[in-house]
């Protein structure tokens, strides 16, 4: 079935629960998550991530996500991530994404404020939830050797209590030490500033840039107030790492119709234990 964001993530500081994220690139991704969802009877959130709206195709991928979302026997909730711009969000809205996010944490706080505002009206008023984000979680491949960001990007505390009450956002994705694709190094994230931020403010925390990290700076994670967790690179590379290898044991010998499979169970399995790791559990209705 099809919730917004909110609906999912309510049960999940009051149980220490997380709700996973996962980028749906393709047919084959939303579908593998999803079925993993449905295997282990627990809510998932299924993204699309901004530079999807590039690619002409992207109309029938969010459709496809959508109707699957609905007929689901799990409750999911179908997300834009990282929308940069207004047209881009309102766009999401428009396809039917019952959640965004809105990236302003690039701009001034004040302006990061102004148009988060702008949005949640709009988005409120189309009964689709909000994420956005202060401070900010850098690409890996803008951070330095280590992997580790400045942490001049790290969301403060008392910017968050402003933004979240200024904004009323529902869900506020924090920076703390992680970033974007793969870790270089091995992260050492800020869990003080994660518990005041938890302390101060009432809405689900999100975590962004999810692979890399061990299961306990997961677990601590939630402990601490973490609700939702973006996962897509640790997923992408085990799909792929199954279709590269039924290809080098076949010697080539094989087509994709074969391959498809056994890249869609590496994907499930590999989905599943995100869901352990996050003791994601079912939503009470």
């Amino acid at each position: 079935m099809l919730v917004t964001l909110t609906e999912i993530l309510k049960e999940t500081r009051a149980k220490k629960y997380a709700v996973g994220a996962f980028n749906a690139t393709d047919y084959l991704l939303a579908e593998t998550v999803i079925k993993a969802a449905e295997e282990e009877g627990v809510p998932v959130i299924m993204m699309v991530p901004t530079p999807a709206f590039k690619v002409k195709q992207t109309p029938y991928l969010m459709q496809f996500i959508l109707d699957r979302a609905r007929k689901a026997s799990v409750p999911v909730c179908m997300h834009l991530d990282h929308g940069k711009d207004f047209d881009i969000v309102m766009q999401a809205i428009h396809y039917g994404c019952s959640s965004v996010m809105f990236d302003g944490s690039l701009l001034s706080m004040e302006e990061n404020m102004k148009q988060t505002r702008e949005i949640v009206k709009i988005a409120h008023a189309c009964g689709v939830s909000v994420e956005a984000e202060i401070g900010h979680v850098p690409g890996s491949k803008n951070t330095p050797a280590t992997g580790a960001p400045d942490e001049s990007m790290y969301t403060k505390p008392e910017d968050a209590v402003t933004f979240v009450r200024e904004t009323g956002v529902d869900a506020l994705a924090v920076s703390i030490g992680t970033v974007h694709g793969k870790f270089v190094g091995t992260p050492k994230l800020d869990f003080d500033r994660l518990k005041t931020i938890r302390d101060l403010v009432d809405v689900p925390l999100v975590l962004h840039g999810g692979s890399g990290l061990s299961d306990e700076d997961f677990r601590k994670c939630i402990e601490l107030g973490i609700s939702k967790i973006n996962f897509f690179t640790g997923l992408a590379m085990a799909v792929s790492k199954a279709a590269y290898e039924a290809m080098k044991e076949s010697e080539g010998n094989i087509m994709w119709p074969e391959i498809s499979p056994i890249a869609e169970q590496a994907g499930i399995d590999a989905t599943k234990e995100q869901f352990r790791i996050f003791n994601t559990q079912p939503l009470n209705k």
